[in-house]
């Protein structure tokens, strides 16, 4: 057999490998939240997972090597000898795989983005030198540490918090539900439209603008929240339990909050044993708010928070397919864009930076994604909807909102986002609205330290596996 067609063979088996690898981690982000909360069982995430992420990544599926061109590595500097950019592409899909599985059997949510970028980096280090490297570029990449979990952790906080104060803290929480989902739903709807029309469905010719985009998104979003309206009205309360709970303390501290500001007023215009004891006054609504804001306010035996969260559990399932379907158009190409590079060399025996993608390897990056999250996707699944913190459907709503909508809003403003960063920020920020408590610092902890050592481990990977495959098939010319 010829070594080109020995090469070839490893190159599809890699591609397929860092697809398997993609499915286990970085889908199961998408269907963490709603696996977890139990809006979706593992199977039926799979099922839609399969649908979705398939239908995304074959239909719309990146078809221009993006990865090859993002400026990390001078690949012109291949031009005279190519195949030594197939050994890199590669080792850096071997690479990154290895992390990402490593990651996966610890149940660490990584991003495959700075997986494959750490990867190449490292085979352009050992193969071009440190200066073939854009260092500006890849240091705009890895601010999306800090830049990701931040902004999703903020929104997913401020989406939780007005959920609680609108919902769960009034008297009646399936009213105010009710009143309140036809809002909720438009700007799920439209968030989640400009994300799947900016990001998943890029690579169609539609020449949108920002303000076609926003406009088309704000109708889906007006579509969906009047059909919401209708379904809402007609849903009935599961009873599960005999006789009213009592309100729980966390709508009489919002109470006691605004009469603390009444009270800060008479402070600042008193004086003497009059502003003596209001401070008093003061310090006894704090201690008081604070403990009932401590209470928890969604027990599964009340009637009208099940039926609340069953309506929450409903919307996730849209949610989740939204994330699935972007996921699988864009990151595709984590796997599929390396691949097409080293296919379009081994075959023409030339360099090409801007090669296309066939169907069939779509297909085969579409099938692996698919498998992965089927065989391995649980384990970062229950590390997203479990061991983070305590899940329900509203809370992992509000995190899956929190982060399409900082995907969006940084995609606009041009800042470096990771999807993977973003949901788990998001989550945290769920969890951090709830109190510290509520949250697992152990591992929180991990998962920050894996997000750190993703790219140096990717790159020190692709340094042995490039190094390897060079002495391996060093009698090998294009």
């Amino acid at each position: 057999m010829p070594t080109e067609t020995i090469l070839l063979v490893i190159v599809l088996l890699a591609g397929l490998y860092m697809a398997w690898n993609i499915g286990a981690n970085d889908v199961a982000n998408a269907m963490g939240t709603s696996v977890g909360s139990g809006a979706l069982t593992l199977k039926w995430a799979v099922v839609i997972a399969a649908c979705l992420e398939f239908s995304g990544a074959f239909f719309f599926g990146s078809h221009v090597s993006e990865t090859v061109q993002t400026g990390i590595v001078n690949t012109s500097l291949f031009a005279d000898d190519p195949i030594l950019l197939v050994y890199g592409m590669l080792s850096a899909l071997i690479a990154a795989g290895m992390w990402l599985q490593i990651a996966s059997y610890f149940g660490w949510p990584v991003s495959t983005t700075h997986s494959i970028v750490g990867s190449i980096v490292g085979f352009g280090l050992v193969s071009a030198g440190a200066e073939a490297i854009d260092w500006k570029n890849v240091a705009f990449i890895v601010s999306s540490w800090i830049v990701s979990p931040v902004l999703g952790g903020i929104l997913g906080f401020t989406v939780f918090t007005i959920l609680r104060r609108k919902i769960f803290y009034r008297r009646r929480p399936v009213r105010a539900a009710k009143r309140l989902t036809p809002v909720l739903v438009f700007f799920a709807f439209t968030v989640f439209s400009c994300l799947l029309l900016s990001k998943g469905l890029k690579n169609l010719p539609l020449d949108l603008t920002g303000i076609h985009t926003t406009l088309i998104s704000a109708c889906i979003g007006l579509i969906a929240a009047f059909i919401s309206a209708l379904l809402v009205r007609r849903m009935p309360v599961v009873r599960k339990s005999e006789g009213r709970h009592p309100v729980y303390g966390a709508e009489v501290a919002v109470e006691l909050d605004k009469a603390k500001k009444h009270l800060k007023r008479v402070q600042d215009t008193s004086s003497g044993e009059l502003h003596y004891y209001v401070s008093l006054l003061i310090d006894e609504v704090t201690t008081m708010s604070r403990s009932l804001k401590d209470v928890p306010i969604a027990h599964t035996d009340d009637s009208e928070y099940a039926t609340v969260e069953r309506i929450f559990a409903k919307l996730q399932w849209v949610s989740a397919s939204f994330m699935a379907f972007a996921h699988g158009a864009n990151d595709v190409a984590n796997a599929i864009g390396p691949l097409a590079a080293c296919v379009a060399i081994l075959s023409d025996k030339t360099l090409t930076l801007n090669s296309t993608i066939p169907t069939w390897l779509l297909s085969l990056g579409g099938f692996g994604i698919v498998v992965g999250l089927a065989t391995w996707g649980w384990r970062v699944i229950d590390t997203i909807g479990r061991k983070l913190t305590e899940l329900t459907p509203s809370r992992g709503f509000a995190a899956e909102v929190g982060a399409a909508t900082t995907i969006v809003l940084a995609s606009g403003l041009g800042l470096p986002i990771s999807t993977t960063h973003t949901l788990v920020g998001a989550v945290l920020g769920v969890a951090f609205a709830r109190g510290l408590g509520a949250l697992n610092l152990t591992t929180t902890r991990d998962i920050v330290l894996s997000w750190i050592v993703t790219v140096p481990a990717g790159a020190t990977v692709a340094i042995g596996v490039y190094t390897l495959l060079k002495a391996t098939f060093s009698g090998v010319v294009i």
